[in-house]
């Protein structure tokens, strides 16, 4: 049986998850065994997770599978788009340039905040009487 021929790259936001295998094909996009139109159901959604894809206009050319866990759907949109960037860079370091340029290789560090003792949230406070 012949090799199985995939990139892989892992993507992370807040607490979302994104693991991605870049296989050569047609274009299909799948997330989490559904079609990707179907999982993100709003345009932002699937504009983020497509993002990657359309810097080196080679998008066609690479069937997407993703599996993503945790976290809310924009966050794991933005898992899938640095999971894709990932990817891409293994099958082609020369893409890097191209994707460090459109912002699409750094991590989003940022995470909620945590609530403090004494305060209603992370920065919330309980409501102040006088009197």
């Amino acid at each position: 049986m012949a090799d199985l021929i995939q990139y892989y790259g892992t993507g992370r936001r807040k607490s979302s998850i994104a693991r991605v295998f870049l296989r050569p094909g047609s274009g299909t996009f799948t997330v989490n065994k559904k079609d990707a139109d179907v999982y993100f159901v709003t345009a932002q959604q699937r504009a983020a997770a497509r993002r990657s894809l359309a810097v080196p206009d080679i998008g066609e050319t690479f069937d997407v599978l993703c599996t993503v866990r945790g976290g809310g759907v924009m966050g794991q949109a933005d898992a899938v788009k640095l999971g894709i960037a990932r990817a891409l860079m293994e099958f082609n370091p020369d893409l890097r340039k191209a994707l460090k340029a459109d912002g699409l290789v750094t991590r989003d560090s940022r995470g909620k905040e945590r609530k403090k003792y004494g305060q209603k949230g992370a920065r919330a406070r309980f409501q102040f009487s006088k009197r």
